[in-house]
């Protein structure tokens, strides 16, 4: 029976999956078109997969040479000679190993290349190559995945300069090249820094300014990924929701692969048995499936948290988009910006700058949460002593919790300040919460009313959710719109009882928590 996969390559027989068929329908046109392509996602966004399904798709119609730099040392990135050996040994495999048909004289000349004593050039392998796609009948596709494993260095420069005038000589005079060119990985190809001198000056750009950007959506849709949990449902017999699940999954997810794999993978093993499978596939059963994954350090976390390190002035921006509701217009000139997306963290929200999804969000959260729990340690310490409080038949006292938090708040810092900001209530809160819904819920900040002004806290803890605005206090009417917008907001999520914290300078104001009616619904307002 089939399973869902998050390691390697997704096969159609062996794995539930997404189907991707529109995907390679689009990219087969491009290639069919002779196009040079880019395809550059996030890791573990589908496109080893991808080009699986592609080679699959090209097979009865062109000579497919798929490679894999990571197959290729790094020793043998060294010159151009033992780059094209590497190359030539791997094309000798696809032959051996994967049965490509080569001609009888083109593998004799491959394998005098690989084996002979001299240093070797890579126009000679290219040489060769042209002689192969002169006399054959079928045109020649060259798809390169993880390409950017090898983009520090000149040999690799040298490579995609000889693919590039091979692409203008074909075009300018009819000269033996490749059809189309595929170059797949996370840095986009054409927008490469890469140092290449020893006296550390930059390259900028790369040769591959010929290549078409393949513009394909390769997230996960809500409809995809219904569709693969019917056929998982027929296998099972379990009687899943499936429209519902999969857009819950959507929902937390952004159609990630690896995210929407993974929470299916736990779902699919009743949460390390914990679960029965018809508890497991609801909307309870992938939240406890987010929480498992948010206390994982898995591939993609050590990914994104890698290019963070590596990268400061992209952590920063970030942690400003999160922590202080920083509002960045999208332009796709901006570096941090091209990185941000490129690796997989950041989404163009009508020209706005979001997080990619809520997942990452609250990951990226905790990660910057940790920073400041080291400065103010005592408000998570109050927040862990108290935790046993606030649960009470499974549901938690958020009235309480929101008194004890603004009590905890005067302790420990005193009457607000002037100087106060916005994002300060927000940390502390988080800080102070964190600890009592560790292990049982989760948390995330509605992208739509994050700014400097208010924010929405929403609490997933045993399957009944909890929105908190938290705010600064400017004026009674002011107060009054925040009221009727977290109203609207309650209705959109079908509950009938909402919380505001607001943070008040006023000398004369009245601390503590009192209770709102609403018209039909409850807000209980907190005041600091």
């Amino acid at each position: 029976m089939k399973e869902f996969n998050t390691t390697a390559v997704c096969i159609p027989s062996k794995h539930y999956m997404v189907d991707i068929s529109d995907r390679i329908k689009v990219i087969r046109q491009l290639v069919d078109d002779g196009k040079y392509i880019t395809i550059n996602r996030a890791r573990q966004y589908g496109k080893t997969t991808t080009l699986m399904a592609l080679r699959l798709n090209l097979i009865d119609d062109y000579i497919v040479l798929l490679l894999d730099f990571q197959r290729i040392d790094k020793e043998s990135f060294r010159t151009g000679g033992t780059f094209s050996k590497a190359l030539a040994r791997i094309i000798l495999d696809l032959h051996e190993f994967e049965n490509l048909s080569i001609p009888d004289s083109i593998l004799t000349e491959l394998d005098r290349f690989n084996n002979s004593s001299k240093a070797g050039k890579m126009d000679d392998l290219f040489r060769i190559l042209k002689r192969w796609m002169k006399d054959s009948v079928k045109s020649m596709v060259m798809i390169i995945d993880e390409v950017d494993s090898a983009s520090d260095n000149q040999v690799f420069f040298d490579f995609l300069s000889l693919l590039r005038d091979g692409y203008i000589s074909r075009e300018a005079g009819g000269v033996p090249a490749f059809h189309s060119v595929i170059l797949a990985g996370v840095t986009d190809i054409k927008h490469l820094r890469t140092k290449i001198r020893d006296d550390k000056q930059h390259k900028l750009n790369s040769p591959w300014n010929i290549a078409t950007d393949l513009d394909v959506d390769m997230s996960l849709s809500e409809a995809g990924i219904k569709a693969m949990l019917d056929e998982y449902d027929q296998d099972h017999h379990i009687g899943i929701k499936t429209k519902l699940i999969a857009k819950y999954l959507r929902d937390y997810t952004g159609g990630y692969p690896f995210l929407v794999s993974r929470i299916c993978e736990l779902l699919d093993h009743g949460l390390n048995n914990s679960l029965s499978l018809s508890d497991a596939w609801t909307e309870r059963g992938v939240d406890e499936a987010v929480k498992n994954i948010l206390s994982e350090n898995n591939t993609l976390f050590q990914s994104v948290t890698g290019k963070l390190n590596n990268y400061p002035e992209l952590r920063k921006a970030i942690r400003s988009i999160l922590m202080e509701g920083t509002k960045l217009t999208w332009n796709a000139q901006q570096e941090a910006i091209v990185q941000l997306q490129m690796y997989g963290l950041i989404r163009n929200d009508n020209n706005t700058v979001r997080i990619a999804n809520r997942i990452f969000e609250t990951m990226l959260y905790n990660l910057f949460l940790s920073d400041e729990e080291i400065k103010n340690n005592e408000f998570s310490r109050k927040g862990e002593f108290a935790k046993n409080q606030f649960v009470e038949d499974g549901k938690l006292n958020m009235r309480l919790i929101l008194e004890r938090f603004i009590e905890t708040y005067t302790e420990i810092c005193g009457p607000l300040k002037e100087r106060f900001k916005e994002k300060d209530g927000r940390e502390l809160f988080l800080l102070y919460i964190k600890p009592i819904i560790n292990g049982t819920g989760n948390y995330y900040i509605e992208a739509q009313t994050r700014d400097q002004t208010r924010t929405d806290v929403i609490i997933d803890y045993l399957g009944k959710q909890y929105i908190i605005e938290l705010k600064i206090w400017r004026g009674e009417r002011y107060n009054e719109e925040g009221e009727k917008q977290i109203s609207e907001y309650l209705d959109y999520y079908g509950l009938d009882t909402g919380y505001m914290l607001s943070f008040n300078f006023n000398k004369k104001k009245e601390q503590g928590v009192k209770r709102v009616q609403l018209g039909s619904k409850i807000l209980f307002e907190g005041t600091l």
